[in-house]
C-alpha cells in the first residue's frame, strides 16, 4: 500500500536535459550507453544494492514539469545497459500518491531514451493465501483513482489506446522468471492489482468489496504510471511485495508500522528479483508496447498545433509531420 522505498540521488552531480529526443526511441544525448536503457520507479533501498557504476544525476525539464527528483543514470555491472531511476515519491518520501509528477516521471524516462521499465510497489493482499512477504507479478489492474492525470493526451491531440492487458507480458514473464529463480520468496505469477487513490487505507466496506471482487492486491500508485507508460510506447511491468492484510482479515488493522516493517523485509528479494530482470531483458528484445501509439491518435495531424508537436516529440514525433 506503501510504495516501495528507492534512492536518494547524489546532488552534486547534476546535468540538465532540456533538448527534444532527437528521434523516435533513441537515447537522448546525456545517455552513453551502447545498448538499451532500462528504468526503474520505485524507492531507495532495492536501487541502492544494484550493482551500479559510473552514476550520475540528469536534471530533465518536461512540458508536465519536474519529475519528482533528477533522475540517477548508471550502468548496470559491465553490461553496458544504462539504468535510470525515478525516487517516485521523491528523494525522502515527500509526495503522496495522489499528486505524484507521474507524467513528469515517465515523460523524463522517455526523454532519456528507456524502452523498458520496471517497478516496485508495495501492496496489501486481499487474499489468506497472500501473506506479507509474498512478491506478486500483476497482470491486470483495476482503476480506483479519483484525481489523477491519466493521460498526456488531454489537450490538442486525442489518442484513444487499447489498454485490455495494462502491463508488458513479456516483461511480467521476465520478472516472475527472476524472482522464482533468484529468490526464496513465495512467488505469485497473475492476479489482479486494485489501486485506490490513498493517502488513507480503506475502510473494512471497501476492503471487503475488493475481495469479494476477486482482486489480490492493493496499492497506491500503479495508476497512472502503467497507462503512461502504454502512452510513451515503453514495455512496463511492477513487482509488488505484499506488506499487509489490508483491513478485511478480522485480527488485521493495516499501520504505517507494519507496512514499512515488512517493505524492509522485502527489500532483498526486490532487489534480486530486478537485478536479475535486468540480465535477463534480452538486447534486441520488442514488442507491442514499442508501437503502441500507431493508429491511435484520432486527431488529424493538420489539426495538432506545432507547439504541441514540439512538446510532445518523443511520443508522438514518428506519427506526425
Amino acid at each position: 500500500m506503501t510504495p516501495a522505498l528507492w534512492p536518494a540521488p547524489c546532488a552534486d552531480r547534476v546535468r540538465t536535459v532540456t533538448e527534444p529526443t532527437p528521434t523516435h526511441h533513441a537515447l537522448a544525448p546525456s545517455l552513453e550507453a551502447t545498448t538499451m536503457a532500462i528504468g526503474f520507479i520505485g524507492g531507495s533501498g532495492i536501487y541502492d544494492a544494484l550493482p551500479l557504476r559510473d552514476t550520475r544525476e540528469v536534471d530533465v525539464d518536461t512540458p508536465f514539469g519536474k519529475p519528482s527528483a533528477p533522475l540517477t543514470v548508471g550502468e548496470f555491472g559491465d553490461t553496458g545497459r544504462e539504468v535510470v531511476f525515478v525516487p517516485r515519491h521523491g528523494p525522502d518520501h515527500q509526495r503522496s500518491p495522489t499528486t505524484l509528477p507521474y507524467r513528469a516521471n515517465v515523460f523524463a524516462l522517455k526523454k532519456l531514451g528507456v524502452t523498458h521499465v520496471l517497478a516496485s510497489n508495495a501492496v496489501g493482499s486481499l487474499r489468506e493465501d497472500l501473506p506479507p512477504q509474498t512478491l506478486v507479478i500483476p497482470d491486470q489492474i483495476y482503476d480506483r483513482t479519483k484525481h489523477r492525470d491519466l493521460t498526456f493526451f488531454d489537450e490538442d491531440v486525442v489518442v484513444h489506446q487499447p489498454f485490455a492487458d495494462p502491463y508488458c507480458g513479456d516483461l511480467n514473464e521476465i520478472l516472475a522468471d527472476a524472482a522464482e529463480s533468484a529468490t526464496d520468496a513465495d512467488v505469485v505469477r497473475g492476479g489482479t492489482y486494485v489501486c485506490i487513490e490513498g493517502p488513507q487505507y480503506s475502510t473494512r466496506a471497501e476492503s471487503e468489496f475488493y475481495r469479494d471482487q476477486g482482486w489480490d492486491v492493493i496499492g497506491m500508485t500503479t495508476i497512472p504510471e502503467a497507462k503512461l507508460a502504454r502512452e510513451a510506447e515503453m514495455a512496463y511491468a511492477t513487482v509488488t511485495g505484499v506488506t499487509d492484510y489490508d483491513v478485511w482479515k478480522e485480527d488485521s488493522e493495516v499501520t504505517l508500522d507494519e507496512v514499512l516493517e515488512n517493505a524492509a523485509k522485502n527489500e532483498t528479494a526486490i532487489k534480486e528479483t530486478v537485478e536479475a530482470a535486468i540480465e535477463a531483458i534480452p538486447e534486441d528484445h520488442a514488442c507491442d508496447c514499442h508501437t503502441a501509439l500507431d493508429g491511435t491518435i484520432n486527431t488529424p495531424d493538420d489539426a495538432i498545433p506545432d507547439a504541441t508537436k514540439d512538446d510532445l516529440e518523443p511520443l508522438i514525433g514518428a506519427y506526425v509531420e
